[in-house]
């Protein structure tokens, strides 16, 4: 007779009625072991200062079990609240964290969307946590930006040209129930006698609420409009001011005046009115957000995390490094300007070294960096595939150098180049450990401070998990 393969039990029914233990089942040095040693630990403060205030209503859940939760579900890739809320009720993990009362998923987003400015300041409690460990080294830091989508719909977007149109169209249309209503009215009056007057037909209402959301939306893109004119007018008068002290005259014609008025193809959005219109990676558009990070090079250690609405990057060198000195002083990183007189009188500090690609360069820029207490590289152009590399420099640049040709020659050097090929290898990992690893390419929340938050819930998750396996390395 032919033996027959022997395979192992497998009873469904009696799986059933086990009861699993994640401390039994999962591993020693599992992530959400770690982040319950170590979260509730931590300053969650800013987290507790609103509920002290508050005496109403049932008890809320404990604020450091919330804390915990989301950064384990951010760490590995669940961002949905409906989706953490369905993993509290059937993931090992998450019931390691929740035990057996899970929350539901509004109460998930409604902490999310009310805390997004307290985990601003668990951002910095993270990273001086790393600090203490000695992840952060300083020895190259690391600047960049991606563009990250909006939760806003193209969809519900409206063009300058087309909104105009709209509103006419609206008060058309407004007038026209208007004058029906009146007609119906004087019918009844003749008819039926007196009646009231303050019923407003539910059609009159729609079209009275869109009319009010148009002309909302056409004064915020007047308002943004008339904002970046008066910059343009900046702008200009300082360059004319330069050109009168260095004694050059104008090149080419004279500008046009600043208009005030938005382009007929500029969009605003209905859904995230904060969100811009942005070029992403496959070369089409999309409402995003460009979220900027400042990275250690050691163990890509982000200490600085930021969010803006501008699509290019010129303007966001200088806010970053101040976000940087800021957070850095902050977690004890660095001493403060203080400390440096009195400990450091002789000598001055060491100046970090701060990488940051072309997109960033400009002379306000390279001068604010250095402002802010580091030694900027960066790019002044984009070098073409398959050129000739540019021939190493030594030595001061020339007398009478620009603030572009100077930092043309620093990168030109030696350690110059050293310096700048490292930064491809410091930051835009983490934006694909973010973005592709852990699945983060839209924001929940809306609107720029509440986004702001998200995006350093991101970022302190990302911490946390160097933290984690630096930890695992060393046991």
């Amino acid at each position: 007779m032919e033996a027959r393969k022997t395979y192992r039990a497998w009873d469904p029914s009696q799986n059933q009625q086990q009861a699993y233990s994640p401390e039994a089942e999962l591993p020693e040095d599992d992530l959400v072991f770690f982040l319950l040693d170590t979260v509730p630990q931590l300053d969650l403060s800013a987290f507790y200062a609103p509920y002290e205030r508050e005496t109403r209503g049932a008890p809320p859940y404990d604020v450091a079990m919330m804390c915990t939760l989301l950064t384990y579900a951010y760490c590995v890739g669940v961002f949905s609240s409906r989706k953490i809320a369905a993993a509290c009720e059937r993931n090992l993990a998450f019931k390691a964290i929740v035990g057996a009362e899970p929350p539901n998923f509004r109460t998930i987003s409604d902490f999310r969307k009310i805390h997004h400015e307290a985990f601003v300041d668990f951002f910095v409690v993270v990273l001086r946590l790393a600090g203490e460990m000695g992840m952060v080294r300083l020895g190259n830091l690391a600047i960049d930006g991606t563009k990250v989508q909006a939760n806003a719909s193209r969809h519900k977007a409206m063009s300058y040209a087309y909104m105009n149109k709209e509103i006419e169209r609206v008060r058309a249309e407004i007038e026209a129930l208007l004058k029906r209503a009146q007609a119906v009215d004087t019918e009844e009056d003749a008819a039926l006698g007196s009646r009231r007057g303050d019923e407003l037909p539910e059609e009159l209402k729609r079209r009275e609420d869109r009319l009010r959301v148009l002309e909302e939306a056409k004064k915020r893109l007047e308002e943004e409009k008339k904002q970046r004119a008066e910059e343009e007018r900046t702008r200009r008068q300082q360059a004319e001011a330069e050109r009168e002290a260095e004694g050059k005259k104008r090149r080419g014609r004279q500008p046009q005046p600043v208009s005030e008025t938005p382009a007929d193809k500029a969009q605003t959005n209905f859904t995230d009115p904060e969100a811009k219109i942005m070029k992403t990676n496959n070369k089409g558009f999309d409402y995003c957000f460009n979220a900027q990070a400042a990275v250690d090079e050691t163990y890509q250690i982000i200490v600085a995390a930021e969010v803006t609405a501008q699509a290019n990057d010129k303007q966001q060198g200088v806010p970053m490094a101040q976000a940087s000195r800021a957070n850095l002083e902050e977690a004890d990183i660095v001493p403060k300007p203080s400390e440096h007189a009195t400990a450091l009188a002789q000598s001055p500090p060491r100046k970090i070294v701060a990488t940051l690609d072309n997109g960033y360069f400009s002379e306000q820029a390279v001068e604010g960096i250095e402002k802010s207490g580091f030694d900027p590289h960066i790019a002044t152009g984009r070098q073409k595939h398959n050129t000739p590399p540019v021939p190493v420099v030594d030595g001061s640049p020339p007398a009478g150098a620009s603030a572009q040709e100077r930092m043309a020659h620093k990168l030109r050097t030696k350690l110059g180049r050293e310096h700048y090929a490292k930064r491809k290898c410091i930051v835009e990992p983490v934006f694909g450990q973010i973005k592709h690893a852990r699945g983060f390419r839209r924001f929940l929340l809306r609107g720029l401070k509440k986004v702001r938050g998200e995006w350093n819930l991101v970022c302190l998750t990302h911490n946390l998990l160097k933290i984690w396996r630096y930890r695992c390395a060393l046991a």
